[in-house]
């Protein structure tokens, strides 16, 4: 069957489903389809290998009625019509799990780069500013003993929390809708209201979905509550936060410093005065880049592939529910 991919493959995975038998058609150019070349690129296909963040709306699920299966190469699935897929008879695949570990680590990275300022002092090097030695000029602080706090504990959360309480003995504090018991029993951790998140973190760290109850949470009043010696971490979506009342947030002193792989909109215009920042650091979504991340999310994405063209259910399925029409 014919499968359309919106990146080139590494020839590993290629091979994985060409030796099947499948033909391949793959988007080589260094920029993002749009919404019409997407369509126009499936016409022919029985399957969207999906990487990046194409649109899979009603528009597009419309026009496109031949797709047997959409499996994406992301955990998130936030620019799906997850609804509308399922009405029609569309399982849609993901790769859950297998980023946790090196999302959490990109975490754990930029919090200590904000709280050390690394960022800002590596490009002091550059513009020649290494000389003089002032004994308090472009201090951090210290992360040993402080409190972690964690916006939705799942699987990534829970890998922060771990490094967090190990390299730096830090109490972990959560919000959620329920209890993670694992982090409870394991860590120490300890469940709290949002308000309670947002006066006790010394560092606060994103690891929840985009939907309409997360989306802009994190805005003015919400910065207002945290401690001015906070540390704001996102590696989630970008949206969750309201970057410009994260801005004035840092400019006013409400909060210490932010470390960001996930900006909104995304990417990031070069003259964003966040960039500039001594106490921002920021990363162009790189969570997941590790190679051997990105291959096992291909490999699951591949599974996905195959089982949904063999007409068996997605072995990991965002909408399983399509399975019961």
């Amino acid at each position: 069957m014919n499968i359309f991919v919106t990146r080139a493959l590494p020839e590993t995975i290629r091979k994985s489903l060409t030796d099947r038998g499948h033909t391949l058609s793959e988007w080589t150019e260094k920029r993002d389809l749009s919404a019409s070349e997407l369509i126009h690129n499936t016409r022919d296909s029985d399957a969207l290998f999906s990487i990046g963040k194409n649109q899979i709306d009603k528009h597009f699920l419309a026009a496109r009625p031949n797709l047997r299966v959409i499996a994406l190469c992301s955990v998130g699935y936030d620019n799906v019509d997850v609804a509308e897929a399922t009405r029609l008879g569309v399982p849609i695949g993901n790769t859950p799990g297998v980023l946790s570990k090196a999302t959490a680590d990109t975490a754990f990275l930029l919090m200590q780069n904000v709280a050390r300022k690394a960022f800002h002092n590596h490009k002091e090097i550059l513009r020649g500013h290494w000389g003089f030695f002032d004994p308090m000029a472009d201090l951090g602080i210290e992360l040993q003993g402080k409190t972690l706090g964690i916006y939705g504990l799942g699987r990534i959360g829970f890998e922060l929390a771990r490094s967090c309480r190990y390299a730096f003995d830090m109490p972990v504090i959560y919000h959620n809708r329920g209890h993670n018991e694992a982090a409870e029993q394991e860590l120490g951790a300890r469940r709290v209201s949002f308000e309670e998140l947002l006066g006790q973190s010394d560092v606060l760290s994103v690891h929840a979905n985009l939907s309409k109850e997360t989306a802009g949470i994190f805005n003015r009043v919400v910065f207002s509550k945290m401690k001015a010696s906070a540390i704001f971490i996102n590696t989630a979506r970008g949206a969750i936060h309201n970057e410009a009342d994260l801005r004035q947030a840092l400019e006013e002193g409400q909060i210490w410093g932010a470390g960001l792989d996930v900006t909104h909109p995304e990417p990031m215009a070069p003259d964003n005065p966040l960039l500039e920042m001594p106490n921002v650091a920021i990363l162009p979504h790189i969570g997941s880049a590790t190679i051997e991340t990105r291959i096992k999310m291909m490999q699951l994405t591949v599974e996905n592939l195959l089982a949904g063209l063999a007409g068996q259910q997605l072995p990991y399925c965002v909408n399983p529910q399509v399975y019961k029409k």
